[in-house]
């Protein structure tokens, strides 16, 4: 990507609220940001609406749809971020390979891949202007049509969790055949995740162009791994992949915090406070305080209430999200959901989350 693609538009409107981009670098707030994973999704009314009847790529490849998914939560909620509508399987589309959403049963590959040859199928160099512009031109619409309100998140799949779907075809408990991989064929594995890897870095710095403010990259596959396998086939990635975008932004005088989001990693907390993100984001299965000692103030930390206790009364929501917060304190920390929503959850109780998350943020910060 030359420096003439990474120009950034100059006419954006101005940030209004920078709360979460100074929580991601750990810098005073006056209350702790808090924005959901999947928070534009099928538990709003309005996404459900306006997504009857559409098939889900076409409308991920559709900026106009995108960007107006991405809003919707922000009409109703006070979030502080918003994070673009797209989905992780773009890329190994765009690597070349066909990737159906089926109703009730998820993502599904026709043709994954089954062994070391198939890697041949796959595009060797992706031009990801090409393929995957849509994207970015639904970042670009989406930073105007925002109005600088709060800052917006781009994002990629991480290499393993990406490799995963490729070769299983689609959802997995096991990941059987994405293991067996790592086993039978760890060198092809290795090229596998290499190929994804600067594709990855490619769309990022891209989504960056086009007026990302922050990145995240979700690995969420992460808990299928033992502790050697991580660090084996998911960490090194995942450094790479920070090290390259951040060297790249470097050069262009440009500085966009990255959130590494490693699901049931919670042996790994150690290795991704170090692995050059300046967020690590944690599931649920993380006790707070012992967050923060392992990973010794090097991050700041984003997350990790159950999801589920959003089924709760919202006063016990408010009582969850209380204990949270002292747990991880307001400083450096960034409110979550440990996964994304789920659809049959009530928006009401999407924002007695956010409610309280702030009204309790508020008063820990007064008594600092």
């Amino acid at each position: 990507m030359s420096k003439k693609d990474f120009s950034l538009p100059e006419d954006f409107p101005q940030l209004k609220n920078s709360t979460f981009l100074r929580a991601a670098r750990g810098e005073e707030t006056d209350h702790v940001p808090v924005w959901c994973m999947r928070q534009a999704g099928r538990y709003l009314p309005e996404f459900r609406e306006s997504r009857a009847g559409k098939d889900f790529f076409e409308t991920c490849q559709s900026p106009e749809q995108c960007c107006e998914l991405t809003l919707q939560p922000l009409r109703r909620f006070p979030f502080d971020a918003a994070i673009i509508f797209s989905d992780i399987l773009v890329i190994p589309q765009a690597m070349g390979m066909e990737v159906q959403m089926v109703p009730g049963k998820g993502p599904s590959f026709p043709e994954p891949l089954k062994e070391p040859e198939d890697l041949q199928r796959l595009q060797p160099n992706v031009d990801v202007g090409k393929e995957l512009g849509y994207v970015f031109k639904a970042i670009t619409l989406t930073r105007h049509k925002i109005e600088g309100k709060v800052p917006l998140i781009g994002f990629s799949g991480a290499p393993w969790t990406l490799m995963c779907y490729m070769i299983e075809g689609g959802g997995s408990n096991t990941q059987a055949k994405a293991k067996s991989w790592l086993y039978r064929h760890p060198e092809s594995s290795r090229l596998l995740l290499a190929m994804l890897t600067d594709v990855i870095v490619d769309y990022l710095l891209g989504q960056v162009a086009a007026g990302a403010q922050a990145l995240q990259v979700f690995e969420s596959h992460a808990g299928i791994l033992g502790p050697v396998e991580f660090r084996e086939f998911s960490l090194p990635y995942l450094r790479d992949i920070a090290r390259r975008v951040k060297d790249k932004l470097k050069e262009d005088g440009r500085d966009v915090p990255m959130i590494v989001f490693a699901k049931d990693a919670h042996y790994a907390l150690e290795d991704l406070s170090e692995s050059h993100y300046e967020v690590v984001g944690l599931d649920w299965t993380v006790d707070p305080r012992q967050a923060r000692e392992r990973t010794g103030g090097k991050v700041s930390l984003q997350g990790n209430m159950d999801p589920c206790a959003l089924y709760a009364p919202k006063e016990r929501i408010a009582d969850i999200v209380k204990k949270m917060l002292e747990g991880f304190g307001p400083r450096g920390y960034i409110a979550n959901l440990g996964h994304g929503l789920y659809p049959d959850m009530d928006p009401e109780s999407v924002g007695a989350f956010v409610e309280a998350v702030h009204q309790h943020s508020k008063l820990l910060i007064k008594q600092m």
